[in-house]
């Protein structure tokens, strides 16, 4: 079985020697996308084996619908994934699952229909929406949002240094006309950044920015983390691959502080037993071989993190 549509998953092969599968076990890959880690894990499934597939993407949960008519051992579930813990327990799986996957950011697909509005690359409607059925565009948020939330959200989610400047720039040329498309809004960018960075298009850190901001992806990691914890059994494997500093940053520390067995509150007695830790990591963050980079440029940045739950 290959992967849907043509799509390269990122680390495939890692993640499926990660999760350390089970022929007759139970997996969520709670990013679905095209299916490229999905249809992976259920190569190794035997019949009895089983696997969700989620996504808050409507042309993802199309893909896993297609390929769920074909395949009785996938259940597609149509949600974001920070709702996996209530998912899970409407189906009776809390505390079931054999391993979970995470695979972070934006699809290749999405990057590359203009419509979607990700890529600055393709002009199309300022969307940026993970979910275009639910929520404000990134247009709206944009054209609305004032001068200083602008600023503040580049440079926290986009880690702009120049978020000042391009949200002034913003403003002023919303005033003329608002902006409504990816072209614009690159070349507003560009005109606001002084010089250029090499091998990066000037817009990048704002695309970012105003794509987490508007789909939450930062909390939404978060939450979706915290679930995924508890769905989890007794050395079930948690596989989470990120592309950028903000979304590996809360995957470390997350893993940290459920390994550390120190935390508990300073008023309890000294002798008081620290809780068990909860996960344990798997190894080193791992990243794409050289040769997966020549064949899929977007693995460049990918970085895998592993951890198996412990209790």
């Amino acid at each position: 079985m290959n992967d849907i549509a043509g799509h390269q998953p990122v680390m495939r092969a890692a993640v499926v020697e990660a999760l350390h599968l089970r022929t007759d076990g139970m997996y969520l890959d709670a990013t679905f996308g095209r299916g490229g880690h999905g249809a992976a894990i259920l190569e190794r499934l035997g019949a009895t084996g089983r696997l969700l597939a989620m996504d808050r993407d409507p042309d993802a949960i199309a893909a896993a619908r297609n390929l769920a008519a074909a395949d009785s051992r996938l259940e597609v579930i149509d949600q974001r994934f920070a709702e996996l813990g209530t998912e899970l327990a409407q189906r009776e799986l809390a505390g079931e699952l054999d391993g979970i996957v995470f695979d972070l950011g934006v699809s290749s697909p999405q990057l590359d229909d203009g419509n979607r509005g990700f890529s600055f690359s393709v002009d199309g409607p300022l969307d940026m929406r993970m979910d275009p059925r639910s929520g404000a565009s990134a247009a709206d948020w944009l054209n609305a949002a004032p001068e200083r939330e602008l600023a503040d959200v580049l440079f926290r989610y986009g880690e702009e240094r120049h978020s000042r400047r391009i949200a002034a720039r913003i403003v002023r040329e919303r005033e003329r006309e608002p902006v409504t498309t990816t072209g614009r809004l690159a070349a507003i960018v560009a005109a606001a950044v002084p010089g250029r960075e090499r091998h990066r298009h000037p817009a990048t850190r704002t695309f970012q920015g105003i794509r987490i901001h508007v789909n939450r992806e930062l909390d939404e990691l978060r939450e979706g983390l915290a679930a995924a914890l508890e769905a989890l059994r007794r050395g079930g494997r948690l596989a989470v691959i990120s592309f950028h500093s903000l979304e590996d940053r809360i995957v470390k520390r997350f893993i940290a502080s459920q390994q550390r067995r120190d935390e508990f509150p300073r008023d309890l007695p000294t002798t008081a037993a620290p809780p068990p830790a909860r996960l344990r990591s798997i190894g080193k963050a791992r990243r794409a071989s050289a040769a997966e980079v020549q064949r899929n440029p977007r693995a460049r940045s990918a970085l895998l993190r592993v951890a198996e739950k412990l209790q």
